[in-house]
């Protein structure tokens, strides 16, 4: 595995523009890894706790909006953070709420960055760079033959 390949992003994003935005601004910090997108809080619970057992032994970062048509991205957030293996996961809160009683439910429920959009996208870069050199850093070396 590539480092490239060793970090999937799952981006749960139900504002087209703001999913184009992020993805240029991930790819602006450099970040070339697989963006795989979803509008809605049931089609990506689906992928991650689908049938994806590949899924589940890879590295995620997930970019979550809080504010989605169908769920709550807290829900969302709780239930990957309950999950035994998907707990892993990093998750980057995206979202224009500023409230900080949802601001502390993130942190307490496992974000790793919580970036109010659209005016911290500075903020966001920075955390992505960050958690990817904390990621190539803990980096599982692959088995020699």
């Amino acid at each position: 595995m590539n480092n490239a390949d060793a970090v999937r992003i799952v981006m749960i994003e139900d504002d087209e523009g703001h999913a184009r935005l992020i993805e240029r601004n991930i790819r602006r910090a450099g970040v070339i890894n697989e963006i795989v997108p979803f509008a809605t809080g049931g089609d990506a619970l689906a992928y991650l706790f689908g049938d994806g057992e590949p899924l589940r032994g890879m590295q995620l970062l997930i970019l979550l909006d809080l504010n989605l048509p169908d769920m709550s991205g807290l829900d969302i957030l709780e239930r990957v953070k309950a999950d035994p293996v998907l707990k892993r996961a990093m998750v980057i809160v995206l979202t224009t709420t500023d409230d900080p009683c949802e601001i502390r439910r993130s942190y307490d429920l496992g974000a790793n960055v919580y970036v109010t959009k659209p005016l911290q996208y500075d903020k966001f870069v920075q955390a992505i760079q960050q958690l990817g050199m904390f990621v190539s850093v803990m980096k599982i070396p692959e088995a020699e033959a």
